[in-house]
């Protein structure tokens, strides 16, 4: 037990010491550490100046135009106005437009003589005989007479046209054979007009149809 003690012991004074040192030690570096001179190192040189801008010329433009200061009639009495009793009528204009006439005309040429004619029956008894001689079979057979007018128009080459009946004989075989036979046996001479060439034209007649 005393040589445990004294182990103990002497653990304990050499623990002692050693902490003693290390202190020792920390507080050397700590004064070597503070001790020391730190130098910043100087500032650079400033750069060097730039030259300055060469200097321009002045836009000069030219000076505004001055108006020059207009005169002002400031008179305090206004001129007098001078009145009439009695207003003229005012001057009528006349604002139609004029017409200008053109001028006359050479005179129309002066007509001849006219040519104008009506229609003319041609070689009127030999084709009434015909028509005559065409007797209805039916009528003479029956002993029917009578007297027919007819209206047809005739052409300008001298033919009949177009016959119609305008007054009954009171016969249909008659009034038939009427209009049948003038469109096919008359002939004519056309009618013409004022400068002589032929025309259609109307021509009216009647045929008496009898027994001999």
């Amino acid at each position: 037990m005393s040589l445990i003690i004294a182990l103990s012991i002497v653990g304990a004074v050499f623990a002692g010491l050693i902490v003693y040192l290390a202190v020792d030690a920390v507080k050397e570096a700590v004064e070597r550490v503070t001790t020391v001179n730190v130098e910043e190192p100087p500032p650079p040189p400033p750069p060097p100046d730039e030259p300055p801008p060469p200097e321009q010329p002045e836009n000069t433009s030219p000076p505004p135009p001055v108006t020059p200061p207009q005169q002002l009639n400031l008179a305090l009495n206004p001129p007098p106005v001078e009145t009439q009793r009695e207003i003229p009528p005012p001057t009528r204009t006349d604002t139609r437009p004029t017409v200008q006439q053109a001028p006359p005309g050479p005179p129309p040429a002066a007509k001849g003589p006219s040519k104008a004619r009506g229609v003319q029956p041609k070689n009127q008894r030999s084709w009434s005989a015909r028509i005559q001689e065409d007797y209805p079979r039916r009528a003479a057979q029956e002993e029917i007479e009578g007297t027919v007018s007819v209206r047809c128009t005739v052409t300008p080459d001298g033919r009949a046209t177009g016959c119609a009946v305008t007054s009954s004989s009171g016969s249909d075989i008659l009034d038939g054979a009427a209009t049948k036979a003038v469109e096919r046996y008359a002939r004519f001479d056309p009618a013409l007009n004022d400068e002589g060439t032929p025309i259609s034209a109307s021509w009216s007649t009647r045929i008496t149809y009898k027994l001999n």
